[in-house]
């Protein structure tokens, strides 16, 4: 409950949500006060086990390549996929730093 103007305010109870883009709708066109008592907010909140959205994608690579990745992710005992996405993400912040 939330007070405003010296009254007890029921809070609406929050929807629940089938995707991302639902919820982006509902928020955009909802008043959070009506649904969340936001004096009680904790700052700054960590969220251990989080987990980043993700989206697949498709990426032709020459057969040479794929092997070479397979190779190196059986030596480092990984999956290859799991290679492909550290090797990307160190490149990115690299170029990140450069530019």
């Amino acid at each position: 409950m939330k007070k405003k103007g010296g009254n007890m305010k029921k809070l609406k109870p929050i929807p629940k949500f089938a995707s991302e883009d639902e919820e982006y709708e509902f928020w955009s066109t909802h008043d959070t006060t009506d649904y969340i008592d936001w004096s009680k907010a904790i700052i700054n909140p960590s969220f251990p086990n989080l987990k980043l959205s993700t989206r697949s994608i498709t990426i032709r690579v020459p057969e040479s390549l794929l092997n070479s990745l397979k190779m190196l992710a059986n030596k480092k005992d990984v999956p290859y996929q799991s290679l492909v996405k550290i090797f990307l993400d160190e490149k990115v912040r690299e170029e990140i730093k450069t530019s």
